[in-house]
């Protein structure tokens, strides 16, 4: 029997983790990072051991470190969570050397999935449908789209879709040397991209018997940048025949490789055929919602397994519908750029059907070094449309303040006609960002309610003008303007918005009624110049201006804190491009172009590989050059 685990993670799957240990009466030991110190998973730890440094691959890519701490400890048994090294054979086989119970696949099953093409060798042999490979120095106009994969690791990473072949060298150079950034192997393959296809998955539960579970499927096609944001079970609109045969070629999957454990099988469906895209050889961040439809805990059954407990003979009988949100810190009006800052609170609404699986809570640090995922929120229904109104119903109601977070994305998302009615496929967020990003409505009406509750919280209670002449205010909220009034009797008056009248006003709540209707505004600041009203993240007018106003023209800046992992092959002097990627840099597990603002000359760069920036830095300058002359 297991007494105490060690996660060899951090944040969210960490805490996710601990939950089950704690019910299970198992031992807790968190390991940490230098700057996650003082984070949630390590505050609810039994036993915390730090991994000095801040880099992944110093500290949570270190397995000859955790497998020492687990050590130290006393841990019994290792469980990997998801990403960092949880498909690494080598910390397997290392976890099981040191004498310690390794809770996940094993070391041969890990190592036979970890790369894909060798994946689907196997699974060709195995009978799994596969879709036909390309070999991108044979490619022609009638093979594209191409999709651009990397071999060894997942999660977006090394991934590109090409649609010009004249493009091709260029991504599969990109491709290339992001995917050996990423995980040590720059192998990449190609094959076609299906326009419109959907991203299914089947999550696989097996023991050490010969048992393997098929638990339903899992519709995970809405991605941005070629990862999941939203998922849901079951998968919607499947007939029978398809979801049996997902089904038959998952548990085919999972037996080829001698599989125990957790782990989802990945396809792609296209009209009525599906196709295997990889295995995950872990437990999924979206394994919540199977939790939900099926009523299981699958890191209790993990250890269980591990512990070598057999399964039943079949699983438990699905019912209702469940629907996952991640929650990140990333502006998608700005290219998903990963945001931090203090997270100055995190609330989100519970109840019967609601789960909240956090890696921060309020006060914490939401730093560049990891992932940028603040929180999953999962919404469980008899019906798939109850779910998702559940789900969006408690997203629009958290609060969550601090740095700028895609939930407004979320809500937007989650109420889309095509969601609704289960229109799923890969490319929804292509064509639908712009809108579902424009500036929320109401936004006026909650700068207005800002200004008011400023200007209240200014005069230290409500009613302090009544002695004061009346003079004309104005304060600025992000693209608002708000002009208003201070009244004798202690109210106000707006002048920018004649349809709004006060009702009442305190500084952490305004009631404004507009044309006949009275809405309550909630207002919280924390003195960082943003204020949170309703939802609505605005931010107040500077006082002073922007330093990125004062820089010579053409200057490229970072626009995050990061570390510059590529430079383009360019140096001073060199002509360049409008829209031309000159500088890559990665924050937050993804990375990020910076590219040329206009077409003229290189005169200066200063990034250089491997060297950490903070938001605002000067990567480069590009002089403009006038537009040369046609020749007569």
């Amino acid at each position: 029997m297991i007494s105490t685990v060690l996660v060899a993670n951090r944040a969210e799957i960490a805490c996710r983790v601990f939950r089950t240990c704690r019910s299970l009466g198992i031992g807790t030991v968190a390991v940490y990072a230098d700057p996650d110190a003082g984070a949630r998973h390590v505050r609810e730890a039994d036993a915390a051991v730090r991994l000095p440094g801040a880099a992944p691959s110093e500290t949570y890519l270190r397995g000859d470190l955790i497998v020492k701490a687990a050590l130290a400890a006393g841990a019994d048994a290792v469980h990997p969570g998801y990403g960092f090294l949880s498909e690494n054979a080598a910390f397997a086989r290392a976890v099981t050397d040191a004498g310690l119970t390794w809770i996940g696949p094993p070391p041969e099953a890990v190592e036979a999935m970890a790369s894909k093409t060798r994946a689907k060798e196997l699974m060709a042999a195995a009978g799994v449908p596969l879709l036909a490979p390309v070999d991108p120095a044979r490619a022609t106009p009638g093979d594209l789209p191409l999709l651009l994969k990397a071999a060894a690791g997942g999660g977006g990473r090394g991934m590109r879709i090409v649609r010009d072949l004249a493009a091709l060298p260029g991504e599969l150079a990109a491709a290339t040397a992001e995917a050996r950034s990423a995980f040590g192997d720059g192998e990449v393959f190609a094959e076609p991209y299906v326009e419109r296809g959907r991203h299914v998955e089947v999550q696989v539960l097996a023991d050490a018997h010969g048992t393997v579970w098929a638990l339903g499927t899992r519709d995970c096609s809405l991605q941005r940048r070629h990862q999941k944001v939203v998922e849901e079970a079951p998968a919607p609109a499947l007939d029978a025949a398809l979801r049996e045969a997902l089904h038959t070629s998952a548990v085919a999957a999972a037996k080829a490789v001698g599989y125990t454990g957790a782990g989802t099988v990945e396809f792609l469906v296209a009209g009525d055929r599906a196709y295997f895209l990889e295995m995950n050889t872990r437990l999924q961040v979206e394994h919540p919602v199977t939790e939900a439809v099926y009523g299981l805990d699958l890191v209790a059954h993990q250890i269980r397994v591990a512990e070598g407990a057999p399964l039943p003979p079949a699983p438990p009988a699905p019912r209702g519908h469940a629907v996952e949100a991640r929650l990140y810190a990333e502006d998608p009006a700005r290219d998903w750029a990963p945001q931090t800052g203090v997270l100055h609170a995190l609330d989100v609404p519970g109840g019967d059907g609601l789960r909240t699986d956090a890696g921060y809570a309020a006060g914490d640090e939401v730093g560049v070094h990891y992932d940028a995922m603040l929180a999953k929120v999962v919404a469980h229904a008899p019906t798939r449309a109850g779910a998702v109104r559940l789900l969006a119903h408690a997203l629009d109601r958290a609060r969550v303040h601090g740095p700028v977070t895609n939930r407004d994305l979320l809500v937007r998302t989650l109420r889309h006609p095509d969601v609704v009615a289960g229109r799923l496929d890969t490319g929804f967020y292509e064509r639908n960002l712009a809108a579902l990003t424009a500036p929320p409505p109401g936004e006026e009406y909650a700068a207005v309610a800002a200004a008011l509750a400023a200007a209240s919280a200014r005069s230290g209670r409500f009613g302090a003008f009544r002695n004061v002449p009346s003079q004309p205010r104005s304060a600025r909220y992000g693209d608002h303007e708000v002009r208003y009034r201070p009244t004798r009797d202690g109210s106000f008056t707006v002048e920018s918005h004649p349809h709004a009248r006060v009702v009442d006003v305190s500084p952490g709540c305004v009631r404004l009624d507009v044309d006949g209707v009275v809405r309550r505004y909630e207002v919280a600041a924390y003195g960082d110049g943003v204020v949170h009203v309703n939802g609505h993240r605005l931010t107040a007018h500077p006082r002073f201006t922007d330093p990125a106003d004062r820089t010579a023209p053409g200057s490229l800046l970072a626009p995050m804190p990061g570390t510059v992992v590529r430079v383009a092959g360019v140096a001073a002097g060199d002509r360049v491009e409008a829209g031309q990627p000159l500088v890559w840099l990665e924050a937050m597990k993804m990375e990020h172009r910076v590219t040329a603002p206009a077409s003229g000359t290189l005169t200066a760069l200063h990034a250089v590989p491997g060297r950490q920036v903070e938001v605002g830095a000067l990567l480069a300058v590009v002089e403009e050059s006038p537009e040369e002359e046609t020749e007569q």
